[in-house]
């Protein structure tokens, strides 16, 4: 499926997944998606949601507090590491190592999983495309299957930036409409 991904919309992603990481969690949810459109600063769905007001520290200073006030716990994948020591392998010695050879960050454990949420937004993304007739899959079409999945802590995140999502979804159908 990501092979459909315009460049854009593949960076999306992958800042979602640092996101994950950076804040210490061991999925992705629709809320670092989120995360991840805002942060990619170009495309359509950055444009749109800085248009709307949406800044990525306000939207990430939400996530943290929507998760925290659900009792999610930052784990950093302490849990899989306490396993894999268990039976005597050093996580923390394997990114060593990698950071030697191929740089810092290069390896990451855990490496975050797509929650029920996250992976039905996923799914409507390719929907969202080919109902607008298209076969490349932008940051405009993720925001899209965001949305139209109409549940998940990325609309948590944006209904607490008092973000109107049926107003968003229309900016972004006219943005797509421009092009």
């Amino acid at each position: 499926m990501f092979e459909y991904f315009t460049d854009g919309a593949r960076r999306a992603v992958v800042l979602s997944q640092d996101e994950a990481i950076a804040l210490g969690h061991d999925f992705i949810g629709t809320e670092h998606i989120l995360l991840g459109l805002i942060g990619a600063q170009s495309g359509t769905a950055a444009e749109v949601l800085r248009e709307q007001g949406v800044e990525l520290d306000r939207a990430r200073a939400e996530t943290v507090r929507i998760l925290d006030e659900a009792g999610v716990v930052a784990a950093g994948g302490q849990p899989a590491k306490d396993a894999l020591a268990a039976i005597g392998i050093d996580v923390a010695e394997i990114q060593r190592k990698a950071d030697d050879a191929f740089g810092p960050g290069a390896f990451q454990y855990p490496r975050p999983a797509y929650t029920p949420d996250a992976k039905r937004a996923l799914e409507q993304t390719l929907r969202e495309a080919k109902a607008l007739g298209q076969e490349r899959f932008g940051t405009e079409h993720i925001l899209l299957g965001l949305l139209a999945v109409g549940e998940g802590r990325g609309l948590e995140v944006l209904t607490a930036l008092e973000v109107d999502r049926g107003g968003l979804r229309e900016a972004v159908l006219a943005r797509v409409a421009q092009a």
